[in-house]
């Protein structure tokens, strides 16, 4: 009797570590091609300065692409668009160039992980105001030194500065 439990426990505690194990899928940021263009603006990546985002959609083999990271963030917020996000990486700029932070494939990270600077004088690749992604928070504050602005995390980034107004004030 005390085989029979013991193998049962042990054949439950292998089915759960395989079905476990199997399920979690490790999602990695995808590199940028001239083909890529932006999920609202439907313009070329490549062509936008500033902070990128990409969202990677269980059910879709390539990334969605932003050519802000403030447009990646909306994406997040509107109830309209699809819930099934696997991954969500944007472009820390304490890791890249302003220019074109894309390119580097070590600049992306997970955006909830990150650290934003909103409210600052710098403007996103659209000249509209944009949350700007650092993977330090150190980086973060001495960027609000030159530039002005507020240091945020993820989930204090107040959603209406994400769908409200986005023209310069």
């Amino acid at each position: 009797m005390i085989n029979n439990n013991y193998f049962c426990i042990l054949l439950i505690f292998f089915l759960v570590a395989c079905e476990n194990s199997s399920s979690r899928q490790v999602y990695e940021p995808q590199a940028v091609t001239r083909d890529d263009t932006g999920y609202y603006c439907n313009m070329i990546v490549e062509d936008h300065t500033g902070p990128k985002g990409q969202i990677l959609l269980t059910n879709k083999e390539n990334a969605v692409w932003f050519t802000s990271a403030r447009d990646a963030v909306a994406f997040t917020l509107l109830p309209d668009e699809p819930n099934n996000i696997a991954a969500f990486f944007v472009t820390a700029m304490d890791e890249a160039e302003w220019n074109h932070p894309e390119k580097q494939i070590n600049s992306w990270i997970h955006a909830k992980s990150a650290w934003y600077v909103i409210k600052s004088k710098q403007r996103g690749g659209m000249g509209q105001m944009e949350v700007i992604p650092f993977k330090q928070e150190q980086s973060a504050s001495d960027f609000v030194k030159e530039y002005g602005g507020e240091v945020v995390s993820y989930v204090d980034i107040p959603e209406n500065y994400i769908l409200g107004n986005t023209q310069i004030n």
